[in-house]
Parts: structure tokens; C-alpha cells; sequence
């Protein structure tokens, strides 16, 4: 019979699912995984049901929860492929095919990872589904890793911190991108992570507390002015996401605005702006702490208005407001838009469209394996998947999505190789510039180019940071060192 909790869980978040058939899925696992016992002692269903429940907690539709409760049979157990497509057809059998080939993977550090990686993008750039099961799963693999010896313990962490969570982010999953990392922070950084948890537990308290009176006094002014909230509530920093900013202010917790940050999700986008107008007439803002990424959403979809105020007894307090779309993308982002073809809300091809990044990286990803240069290729995985990333505005408006630090040379190849390739100077937010420059997020940048530039500078190499501004300057490079060695040889263009 299927356990209760998980019956709970597909009732409430996933309720157009059939439990029938979840059942059924539960039934023929815990038959096939009978007699198998985990680390922990418990006996491995646990496991998969775990996983399920994750699953149906992130509103997935019902064959993603059975193919969660199916994932580990092929690979623990006699059970075939062939026979999950029998019993529950080809969509499951689709996904669990592909979270055995991913179970494969053994992580043993980012210089051996590359071939790896590949193997995990192409199981994206297939169905992106099957990450997403792939996420639930280590979500509970994480959760009971003291069962586990110590060295495995930081191997499975360490993954899961510089290879999972930066997927989780890239797909605009912030809740699981959270909640990975802080399972796997403990293992990797024991002691940073006791010191931010001394550091922090006492200041969310107090700020839980003041946040809700905070919460009340803003849902009382919104009722006044006829926006009725659907949801007001604080929001704690997750606790790697908080050491790393910590990191940027010197350990200076003081500095850091958003230890816990108060969301307000209200009905429509008009409601958004409105709030924040109503927000500012009761506190004074901070300078320079007011984000619309409403109108300018992040790379990975991310959408929200952020202000930052001075509130009652001097208090600095973030303020995220956003609509209840807005902040189910944000919780769980890609995972919300497979809710949403479910729903007749968006098409499957807008899921894919999202996806584009994917099926670039396994394109560059197979070049590398035709051309030998697996090992560079790890190195642009690292700034084009696993960095930050930045938006930056053309003059006309229009958005370009680079990886943190990159440089105008790498914006002007985002827009056109040509601009790249002409490129003779920059101005960001009107303030002429170096090519090296930083660029940062919300800059506006316009290229200078030189008609009669026949090619890149070669010394760009040094500093642009994307593998498409790379491949045309080394490009340009063996063009022009095959033109010099053509006029050396004889018969070269340059003899007579």
C-alpha cells in the first residue's frame, strides 16, 4: 500500500494525478527493491518514495512521480527497461532510461568530470525530466550522507555543490538550488558552515519576528488601497548562499540587507508596482537597492521587484514583490513550467525554447570530443554553466546573457562576430571604457567599431571569458599564422 506520506503529497501539489496508478508504481518498486536495505538501515523503497514525494511537491505531473518511484529498478534489480515500458509505458520507461545511464556517473574531481557532464546535458537536451528526477534523488541521497563514510560523504557534497546546484540555478530552481547546497555545505565546509550557523540563528529569530509585524503592517496599507495580498511572508537566506555573500563583505554580516528578506506576492503585475509605490511612501528606500526584474528578468527567467528600505526603528529590510506565477517560477522554475503544460497554460516548445543553453553546450561539448580539447571544454563548462550570470543592455534595449566578469569583446561576439571582430572600443552606461572592463548586471554597453579592422586583437584572448568570443579570436589567429606560413613556403602566395 503506498505510504501515506507520499499519498499526501500527490494529493495536495499534484492533484490531477492518478493514485491508482502511483500505486500501482509503488507496488511493483517495493517488489522489486524487496530484500534490499540501505546505509541507513532503512529499507531502500524508502528511497524512491522519498524521491517521489519531492517530485510531487514540485506540482510534476504523474508519470514524472512514477518514473521517481521507478529510477533506481533497472539498475538495482533484474527488472528491464522493456518491462517498465510494458507495464507503464514509453514515457516512464523514456525517463527511467535515463536516470540509469546518470547513475552511472562517479564523480572523482572537475578534471575528470568532463566526460560526465557531457553525458548529463545530453540527458537534459533529451528530456529535461530526467534532471529533474536527478535532483530529487540527491536531495534525499543528501539528506541521510552521515550514514556514509567520511571520504564518500564530501565526494557526493562536493557534486553536489559544483555540479548540481549550478544545473538547479541555470534552470531557474532557486528553492532546489537552496536546499542542495545547504545539505552538501556541511561536508564540504564543516567549519564555515558551524560559524554561519552560530552566526545566524539568533539573528533570524529576531528578524523572523520583527519581519511579521513588518508583513502586517503592509498587508493592513495594501487592503486600504483595494490590493488584497495573497501571500505575505519572510524569507531566510539559505545558508551557503549567505556565506558566500558573507565572503564579499569581509564576514560582515551587518552589510549583508537580506539576511531575511520579506515577499509579497499579490494578484497581478499593475498590483506589483502599485505595492512597491505603497511600500515607498511608508519607508524610504536605500539608493541604488531598487531592482524591476519584472521588466528585465534574469537569465534564468527570474522575475520579482526588489527594494531595499529604511523601516520602522531604523531597520534595513529587502522587500521582494511578485506575483504567485513569479514566485512558483522562482521556487522551482523549470519544474513550475512542466506544471504549467499540464495546465494548458504553455506550450511544450516554450519549455524547450528555455532550454536553448543545452543544446548549445552539447554541441561545443562534441566538438571538444572530435578535436581532442576535452579538458579546455571542462574549462568554458565551468564559465558558461557553472558561473553567475549577468544581463547587460544593448543601446535599443535589447538583453544580452553573459557569464559574470564578462567584457564588452565578449558582448560585442554575443551580439554579431563581426561587432566582435571590429571592435575598436566601448562605452558602458555612456562612460567610455576599456575592452577588459567588468561588465555588471543592468549595464548598459555600446560597441565602437572600426570599419577597416580586418580581424580581432590577438591579445583579447587574455581576457574575454565566453568560448564563442575565444573561438573567433583563435580563429582569426591560425588563419592569419596559415596566411604567414603560405608566403614563407615556396610556391606561397608571396613567391613568384
Amino acid at each position: 500500500m503506498i505510504p501515506e506520506r507520499l499519498a499526501y503529497a500527490v494529493k495536495e501539489f499534484s492533484p490531477k494525478s492518478d493514485l491508482a496508478v502511483i500505486e500501482r508504481a509503488y507496488d511493483f518498486a517495493a517488489k522489486a527493491h524487496e530484500g534490499q536495505v540501505r546505509r541507513t538501515g532503512e529499507a531502500y523503497i524508502v528511497h524512491p518514495t522519498e524521491t517521489a514525494v519531492t517530485l510531487a511537491k514540485l506540482r510534476l505531473p504523474q508519470n514524472i512521480i512514477v518514473a521517481g518511484l521507478l529510477h533506481d529498478v533497472p539498475e538495482d534489480t533484474s527488472v528491464t527497461i522493456k518491462e517498465i515500458e510494458t507495464l507503464f509505458g514509453a514515457d516512464v520507461a523514456g525517463m527511467v532510461a535515463g536516470i540509469t545511464k546518470l547513475g552511472k556517473i562517479k564523480y572523482r574531481g572537475m578534471e575528470r568530470y568532463v566526460e560526465n557532464l557531457r553525458k548529463m546535458f545530453l540527458a537534459m537536451a533529451s528530456d529535461v525530466r530526467t534532471i529533474l528526477i536527478k535532483f530529487a534523488d540527491r536531495l534525499h541521497n543528501l539528506s541521510t550522507l552521515d550514514s556514509l563514510p567520511p571520504p564518500k560523504r564530501r565526494r557526493i557534497a562536493l557534486e553536489s555543490l559544483e555540479i548540481f546546484a549550478p544545473i538547479a540555478n541555470r534552470l531557474g530552481m532557486g528553492e532546489i538550488q537552496g536546499r542542495l547546497e545547504d545539505l552538501s555545505f556541511k561536508y564540504v565546509f564543516p567549519q564555515e558552515y558551524a560559524w554561519v550557523e552560530a552566526l545566524v540563528k539568533k539573528r533570524y529569530v529576531e528578524k523572523e519576528r520583527y519581519l511579521r509585524k513588518v508583513g502586517e503592517r503592509v498587508r493592513s496599507e495594501l487592503a486600504k488601497n483595494g490590493i488584497a495580498a495573497l501571500d505575505i511572508h519572510g524569507r531566510t537566506k539559505h545558508y551557503y548562499s549567505l556565506y558566500k555573500k558573507a565572503l564579499k563583505h569581509e564576514r560582515n554580516l551587518d552589510k549583508i540587507y537580506d539576511l531575511v528578506a520579506l515577499r509579497v506576492i499579490v494578484p497581478t503585475i499593475s498590483d506589483c508596482y502599485a505595492t512597491l509605490g505603497i511600500v515607498h511612501q511608508l519607508w524610504k528606500p536605500l539608493k541604488g537597492r531598487i531592482k524591476d526584474y519584472i521588466a528585465q528578468p534574469k537569465p534564468n527567467g527570474y522575475q520579482s521587484l526588489h527594494t531595499t528600505v529604511f523601516c520602522d526603528g531604523g531597520e534595513i529590510v529587502e522587500i521582494q514583490i511578485r506575483t504567485e506565477q513569479m514566485h512558483e517560477e522562482a521556487e522551482y522554475g523549470i519544474a513550475a513550467h512542466w506544471h504549467y503544460v499540464e495546465e494548458g497554460k504553455e506550450s511544450k516548445n516554450a519549455v524547450k525554447e528555455s532550454l536553448g543553453w543545452v543544446k548549445d553546450l552539447m554541441k561545443w561539448q562534441q566538438e571538444s570530443l572530435n578535436d581532442g580539447s576535452l579538458l579546455e571544454s571542462l574549462e568554458y563548462a565551468k564559465v558558461d554553466v557553472f558561473s553567475k550570470r549577468i544581463f547587460v543592455f544593448t543601446p535599443s534595449g535589447d538583453v544580452i546573457d553573459l557569464p559574470e566578469d564578462a567584457t564588452p569583446v565578449d558582448f560585442g561576439y554575443a551580439i554579431h562576430s563581426d561587432i566582435g571582430n571590429k571592435c575598436s572600443g566601448a562605452r558602458i552606461n555612456s562612460v567610455v571604457a576599456k575592452l577588459d572592463a567588468k561588465l555588471y548586471s543592468g549595464d548598459m554597453c555600446e560597441i565602437i567599431i572600426d570599419k577597416n579592422r580586418k580581424a580581432p586583437n590577438p591579445d583579447w584572448i587574455k581576457f574575454v571569458k565566453t568560448r564563442h568570443a575565444k573561438d573567433h579570436i583563435r580563429s582569426s589567429m591560425n588563419a592569419a599564422q596559415r596566411g604567414w606560413l603560405e608566403n614563407l613556403l615556396p610556391g606561397g602566395k608571396g613567391k613568384n
